[in-house]
Order: C-alpha cells, then sequence, then structure tokens
C-alpha cells in the first residue's frame, strides 16, 4: 500500500495505490481501526472497482471475526451487524428516491454506530454527512487507487492517524501484517496486536501521538509542563532502557520513531496480576513490591540514554506534587459540592498540603514510574525472581519518593487491596530493602508512604472526575468509593494529622453533606 504525495488540504488524506485485493482488506481493516460510532463511510466507483471487498473486510475487522457471513445487501439495501460499536452496510443503487433513506433508518444508525454505504451519490444530502469518501477506480498497471477525503478535519485527524501506523510498519518491515486493537488507557495512547507468520513472536505496536499541552493553567505553563508529563515517545524510550539495565522486565523496544509517535514493542502476553474474579493475586503483587526494593536499591541516574540522545529525568518536584492535587478543588469539588471551591478553601488546603511537600522532599528519592497498578502489570509465569513481574506504563517517570510506586501498587486505584495485603506489600518492600541495605530507614519510608499515599489518592479524584466530565470517560466513577476507602484508611498516620482535620471538617470523604 503506497501513499501518493502529502495531501492538499485539512480534509483531503490522499491517494493510496492498492496492489491486489489484501492490499484492499488491509485498508478497510486499518479504517476500522480508526472508525467511531457516528462515522458514515462512502464507497464510491464503478462496478467492481471494490467497494463490497472493501466494506466486507472493515465489517469483519470490525465484528474481529474473518469469517463474518457479510451478503450484498443489493436487494435489501440495508444490512445491520450486531458490532461494537454496531454498524450497518447499505447499497443505495436501487434508491428510488432520497426520501426512503429515512424510511430505511439510515440516519439512525449514525446515533450509536457506523453506516458503510455503496452508491452514496444516489443519496446526496447523506453523502454530505459523510465522515470519510473512498473513491475506487482501477489503476493504470493493475491494482487499484483509493482516493480518500474526510468529512471534517477531526475525522481525518482519526484515519489519517491509522494509515501512518501502517506506513510506520511498512518502514519496520511489516507492511502485510494485519492489525487488531489491544486497547489504550486514559490517556490519548492505543496498542494494537499483529499478527505475525506462527512461529514468531508475537508484537505489540504502541500508538502514543504527541501531548497536547493545552492552556495555561498556572505562572502560563499548562498542566502537562508542571506535572512533567511526557511531551512524547522519547521518554518511554529512554526509560524502558533504563529499567532493562536495572534488571526489571518491560517491552522490548524494537522500533520507534519518535516523530511520530510509534513503536514496535515485543509482547509480553496476557497473563495480569488478578484472578477471574479481578481480586489482586497476593503472589503477583508480591513478586512486583520486590521489583520495585530491586529497583530502588540501585544507583540512581538522573540522565539516561534516549532515542534522541541523552534524556535527563524530571523531578518529581513541589510544583508537580502542588499543581496535582489541585486537581481536586478543580474537578472533584465542583462536581461534590455543585459550587467551586473559595479563596479562603484554596488557602486551607494550601496550607495543610505545604509541611507534606516539606517531608516529600526530604523523603528517599529514586526513579518512580507513577503508574504502578494492576493495568500495567502482567505475569512472566516462565520468568524468576524480580522478572516475574513486567511492568508496562513508565513514560512518565520522574525522579521522586520512593514510597510514591509502593502506595500506587498497595492502594490499586482500579481494584481492592484489603487492608492485609497492603501491609504485607509495605513490610515485604520494607524487608527487601533491609536485606539490600541494612541502614533502610523503615519509619522514615512508612510516613513518606502516607503523604505519597494521600497525595496521589488527592489527584486522583480530581482525574476520574475529570475523566468523565471533560473526556466523556464516566467509567471511571465507579472506581471513586474505592479511593475513599484507601484515603480513609491513610489519614491516621500521624503525619497527615492536618490534612485529616481539613478533610474530615470539609466532611470530604462522606457520602452526603456539604463542607461546614
Amino acid at each position: 500500500m503506497t501513499a501518493a504525495p502529502a495531501p492538499s488540504g485539512p480534509d483531503t488524506i490522499g491517494e493510496l495505490t492498492l496492489a491486489d485485493e489484501e492490499a484492499t482488506r488491509r485498508l478497510a481493516s486499518d479504517l476500522a481501526l480508526a472508525a467511531r460510532p457516528g462515522d458514515l463511510l462512502a464507497l464510491e466507483g464503478d462496478l467492481g472497482a471494490g467497494k463490497s471487498t472493501l466494506a466486507r473486510a472493515f465489517l469483519r475487522a470490525l465484528a474481529r471475526d474473518p469469517e463474518l457471513e457479510v451478503p450484498s445487501p443489493t436487494y435489501t439495501l440495508v444490512q445491520l451487524y450486531d458490532t461494537a460499536p454496531p454498524a450497518a452496510h447499505a447499497d443505495l443503487y436501487r434508491l428510488g428516491d432520497e426520501a426512503e433513506v429515512d424510511e430505511l433508518g439510515l440516519r439512525d444508525i449514525l446515533d450509536d454506530g457506523i453506516l458503510l454505504v455503496e452508491w452514496p451519490e444516489r443519496a446526496p444530502d447523506l453523502l454530505r454527512q459523510a465522515s470519510l469518501r473512498i473513491r475506487l477506480r482501477d489503476a493504470p498497471n493493475g491494482g487499484r487507487i483509493a482516493q480518500i477525503d474526510a468529512g471534517d478535519a477531526r475525522a481525518a485527524a482519526r484515519f489519517r492517524r491509522t494509515l501512518a501506523a501502517r506506513h510506520f510498519l511498512e518502514e519496520a518491515g511489516h507492511g502485510d501484517t494485519l492489525r487488531a486493537p489491544l486497547g489504550g488507557d486514559a490517556s490519548a495512547r492505543g496498542y494494537e496486536t499483529l499478527a505475525v507468520e506462527a512461529g514468531t513472536a508475537s508484537l505489540i505496536l504502541m500508538d502514543s501521538p504527541d501531548l497536547v499541552p493545552g492552556p495555561a493553567v498556572r505562572g502560563g505553563r499548562p498542566y502537562a509542563a508542571i506535572a512533567h508529563l511526557a511531551q512524547t515517545l522519547a521518554p518511554f524510550v529512554a526509560i524502558a532502557g533504563a529499567l532493562r539495565d536495572h534488571g526489571l522486565a518491560v517491552p522490548t523496544v524494537l522500533r520507534a520513531d519518535t516523530g511520530a509517535g510509534f513503536a514496535l514493542l515485543s509482547d509480553l502476553g496476557r497473563e495480569g496480576v488478578l484472578d477471574a474474579q479481578g481480586r489482586p493475586i497476593a503472589e503477583r503483587y508480591e513478586a512486583s513490591v520486590e521489583a520495585l526494593a530491586h529497583l530502588h536499591a540501585q544507583p540512581l541516574a538522573r540522565i539516561v540514554p534516549g532515542p534522541d540522545g541523552a534524556y535527563r529525568i524530571p523531578p518529581f518536584d513541589r510544583d508537580a506534587l502542588s499543581i496535582e492535587v489541585s486537581l481536586l478543588l478543580d474537578w472533584y469539588w465542583p462536581d461534590r459540592y455543585g459550587c467551586p471551591a473559595s479563596p479562603d478553601d484554596r488557602a486551607a488546603f494550601d496550607d495543610a498540603w505545604a509541611p507534606l511537600f516539606d517531608l516529600a522532599e526530604d523523603a528517599e528519592h529514586h526513579l518512580l514510574l507513577r503508574d504502578v497498578h494492576s493495568p500495567n502489570l502482567l505475569w512472566q509465569p516462565d520468568a524468576e525472581g524480580i522478572r516475574r513481574a513486567a511492568f508496562l506504563d513508565f513514560q512518565d517517570a520522574m525522579i521522586g519518593p520512593t514510597a510514591y510506586d509502593v502506595a500506587s501498587l498497595a492502594q490499586d486505584a482500579r481494584v481492592t487491596v484489603e487492608p492485609e495485603l497492603e501491609a504485607r506489600l509495605i513490610a515485604r518492600y520494607c524487608a527487601a530493602r533491609r536485606q539490600q541495605d541494612p541502614g533502610f530507614d523503615a519509619f522514615r519510608f512508612e510516613a513518606a508512604y502516607a503523604v505519597m499515599s494521600a497525595q496521589r489518592l488527592t489527584k486522583i479524584l480530581g482525574i476520574f472526575v475529570r475523566l468523565h466530565a471533560r473526556d466523556g470517560k464516566p467509567q471511571y466513577r465507579r472506581h471513586i468509593p474505592r479511593l475513599k476507602q484507601y484515603l480513609t484508611r491513610t489519614l491516621p498516620h500521624p503525619a497527615l494529622a492536618s490534612l485529616a482535620e481539613l478533610y474530615g471538617r470539609w466532611r470530604l470523604l462522606d457520602e452526603d453533606g456539604p463542607p461546614s
């Protein structure tokens, strides 16, 4: 599949040369990865141009079923499919009048589904709603040419991205590989599995577009800059190398294009750290915390080799700590109380956190990975020791209190870690650290653990509300009661006395009731 020169307009994607039927099917599969509910894909071209071939492959990719029966809708005019999201395939060649479009319910399909339409030019009003127009014609020297245009800039960005991923795979020697979605996370990153030849190790495509910083929120800087979030793919590649050098199990970066935001990774499997009921498996959490103890006992390097030269790992400094906890006031507070936090409330909040940030600055520091919890851990049953637990998400790694990652694991935001297991994980970590360094100060660590736990949970309360309110991801709200339970468990630590008093006075963790 060969792309034409750069597109001429913001909504023009360009021309692709499709050498054979398999190339047409690959294009359809790639487009299915980028399609979203509400998309209308208009398939244009003469008889025999390949419209049905593309539609059939698109629907099979959407259903993740290469054998899905996809009959022609020539006589039925429309065929419905129970895919995720739902889809419909329409052929308007026999359409008598455009009014029949509404009788067929085609526009209704776009409320929560995807619509593929052959001969869309027979319904000009419907065609104007197309998210993507694909015009197929014969190529002079065989094969086909697909002219692809998007209905708007947002659709263009989505579909251009999936074609850029195919270009990256072509350059990596996997241009003929079929792709399937693996899922993403709370960020814009996404992952795909690649179908490779039998007997060959499977691969993962990581799609990590550059971070859009957002508006300035403090001191003329956006949140991402203050919190030291990774702006590009480069930090992931650099930290992966550093962790591997320290003996931890992480994906091998086989190829990366940091400018385009794509990486080809080794596939570490699908076996996680939870049981069939979604509960933590103690042995696997303990192996993970021992891997953290091993990492924190190694010499600390603040500058590591990166794909674009030396990479300086940013600090988890006071500005980052502060901007993170402020998410509670910015998002959780108005969601809970129906009004913004007052200047007096913000001042009391800052006063309560100031001595805790002092304690964090005085705590033991090392490389912290930031998101050590069940979605980012894979079990390696054939490995030994600390390599039994593999770490996946670390592009936002910083230099900060070692207690942070232990708290992230022992108070997993996605699943409930009971108090007994949390205590075991802390004890296991401290024992491993003392074994490597008899001078390890467990009391100092436990105070830092309480502070980092409170800091992280306060931040995530704001993030999970933000994911719903701003990003349209309501599924994260179901974890909020668990976060409150963890905070209720943590706040009695003496180091948190002032914060506990403030949160109690605000009735922040109660089921109901405004602050007093």
